[in-house]
């Protein structure tokens, strides 16, 4: 899926690392043909890329930023005390991702395009909500769980 990039930082061997407004890094190397990317080189054409999208294949995989932490949960939901926006479609704000913690049960976890799916989540196989993407959940029988909520660390 598309983030837009952020900032950009350099590695450790001096390459340039896109940080994208999911939280993910991705590296931009200028490495023609393959990567023909003159833009990295130099500071004022990194700069104009800001605010530009570019492919994160870690979105697209569910996958958590390592440096983000948890900063919110909610209380824990049954099957009967779900509230209806969980059971529609909803999404996080910019920046804030969710991971479904079942700790009985099963639910369903629907995902709408653009990173469509859909899966079972339990207490071995969390559910891992992406920024801004579109999902609702809905009980498989009884189910206790609750969402905790994480984002990037305050500097």
């Amino acid at each position: 899926m598309h983030r837009a990039i952020e900032s950009f930082v350099q590695d450790e061997l001096g390459d340039w690392v896109a940080i994208l407004v999911c939280g993910h890094g991705q590296h931009v190397r200028h490495k023609p043909p393959f990567f023909p990317r003159p833009w990295v080189l130099a500071e004022d054409t990194r700069t104009a890329r800001i605010g530009t999208p570019l492919e994160c294949v870690r979105c697209d995989r569910f996958e958590l930023p390592p440096a983000f932490t948890a900063y919110k949960r909610t209380p824990e939901f049954e099957a009967s005390t779900i509230p209806a926006a969980l059971r529609k479609d909803h999404s996080t704000k910019p920046g804030v991702w969710g991971v479904i913690h079942v700790t009985a049960g099963q639910l369903q976890y629907i995902v709408e395009a653009p990173l469509a799916r859909e899966s079972v989540v339990d207490a071995e196989h969390p559910g891992i909500v992406v920024p801004e993407v579109l999902h609702r959940v809905s009980p498989i029988g009884e189910v206790r769980f609750f969402v905790e909520f994480h984002r990037r660390p305050p500097v």
